[in-house]
């Protein structure tokens, strides 16, 4: 079964356009998590689209700019530090992908969410474990939010140039450890995420 054959058999209820939904940034020490919606019409076939993670950077740009140009809408929320302390980060997360959903126009009448968690999600919603490899709108979703969060990462690292976020986006490397131990936390960073922090 292809992948839009899979998306179809997912989504052939629904009483109006249907969105994939996928986050990133759920793991770094630093940063916002970040979250994109995305509708592509039916049958869109762009070349190279997959998760997020199994594509390079520089495939992750380009395939950016064709997402983009090819979807009906879409929509990159995100969820700043202060709301991971607040609500966890799975709850953040879900703050995300609301706000990206909402941006959508018109309003989606189901979100595919990637993942087995959707309970924080407004819009009727369904999970598709893996869905960033089985569904395109999801793995568009994938590659809109990783890119977006990494540019705005790239951004910020001109502000806080000491940690070296251009490189890692604010994962937890070694070179990001040591300059945790030297430098302290920034604004940037998240509490809850460095107390196992040695």
């Amino acid at each position: 079964m292809d992948k839009w054959t899979y998306e179809q058999e997912l989504t052939r209820d629904a009483a109006g356009p249907v969105c994939g939904v996928d986050e990133a940034g759920r793991g770094p020490l630093a940063g916002p998590v970040c979250a994109a919606a995305v509708v592509l019409p039916e049958g869109c076939d762009i070349p190279g689209l997959d998760d997020s993670k199994k594509l390079s950077e520089a495939r992750r740009e380009a395939l950016f700019e064709a997402i983009t140009g090819a979807a009906l809408s879409y929509g990159v929320a995100y969820a700043q530090v202060e709301e991971i302390e607040q609500y966890n980060i799975l709850g953040a997360t879900f703050l995300a992908m609301n706000r990206a959903i909402a941006l959508l126009d018109p309003a989606p009448a189901l979100a595919r969410i990637d993942g087995n968690r959707n309970s924080g999600i407004e819009t009727a919603s369904r999970c598709v474990v893996h869905g960033d490899a089985l569904c395109p709108s999801i793995a568009a979703a994938s590659i809109l939010a990783k890119v977006s969060r990494d540019r705005l990462m790239r951004a910020l690292a001109e502000r806080y140039p000491q940690y070296g976020f251009e490189r890692h986006k604010g994962y937890g490397t070694a070179a990001h450890y040591a300059a945790l131990r030297e430098y302290g936390p920034c604004p940037l960073h998240r509490p809850s995420f460095l107390r196992k922090m040695h």
